[in-house]
């Protein structure tokens, strides 16, 4: 019997909940991994995206400690994460893991098992958690984003900007590098994930569509951004 290939997934929080809810992309994300579940076993890792970035924006302006407001995006989190298992019913965990054996437990009964920060950990984040998981696995790490990959700017601000491709792990750990990290920060993958997946040599995709993560899993050609070697 042929053993079922373990992906690590963190999915923003920004395609989760957007500030315009489009059903259709929950709904075709869904869709993808089950046509995956006869080889592959998934778990993935929301982020807050919005809803944590205003949980965070209100409490700094109260002038509430780095603890309390790394807290609120941690809840915002795990409250997509319980959507998230709400959404996909009986293909998904039933509580909540948080910590990653539970994960892993949870990975022997469920087709997908969905998280979100696992515990309090300072300047801790969703894609860190994520790449930290897919290093705890052994395994491969997929970053579902808003924008279909790396681009050398942001292709939201500058229609000139290009995608990256792929990419090394020192380079692309070079270029997030200047990026000063701040709670709920919005960027591709961010510099926890980056060290991370540098030191442990985790082979990484960026994409920003279902049908790119279709194809991703089917070994086919895909719009995205490696980075490996």
């Amino acid at each position: 019997m042929k053993k079922e290939k373990v992906i690590v997934i963190s999915l923003g929080g920004s395609i989760i909940m957007p500030v315009k809810q489009d059903f259709k992309i929950l709904d075709g994300f869904k869709r993808v991994l089950r046509k995956h579940y006869n080889n592959h076993r998934f778990v993935v890792v929301c982020g807050g995206g919005s809803i944590a970035r205003k949980y965070i924006d209100a409490l700094a302006k109260e002038g509430k400690s780095k603890y309390e407001i790394a807290m609120a995006g941690i809840r915002a989190t795990r409250m997509n994460a319980l959507f998230m298992i709400q959404f996909f019913g009986k293909d998904a965990n039933v509580k909540l893991p948080l910590n990653m054996e539970q994960v892993e437990n949870d990975l022997k009964k469920n087709k997908v098992v969905f998280c979100g920060a696992l515990r309090f950990a300072p300047s801790s984040t969703t894609d860190g958690t994520a790449s930290k998981l897919a290093h705890f696995l052994n395994t491969e790490f997929i970053n579902i984003t808003n924008v279909p990959g790396l681009y050398t700017e942001d292709p939201r601000k500058n229609k000139n900007a290009k995608l990256i491709p792929k990419i090394s792990w020192k380079d692309f750990n070079n270029m997030i590098k200047k990026i000063k990290f701040h709670a709920g920060q919005h960027f591709v993958l961010d510099q926890q994930a980056s060290n991370i997946i540098r030191k442990n040599r985790i082979r990484t995709y960026i994409i920003g569509s279902n049908f790119a993560l279709d194809n991703l899993l089917k070994g086919k050609k895909f719009i995205g951004t490696i980075i490996s070697g």
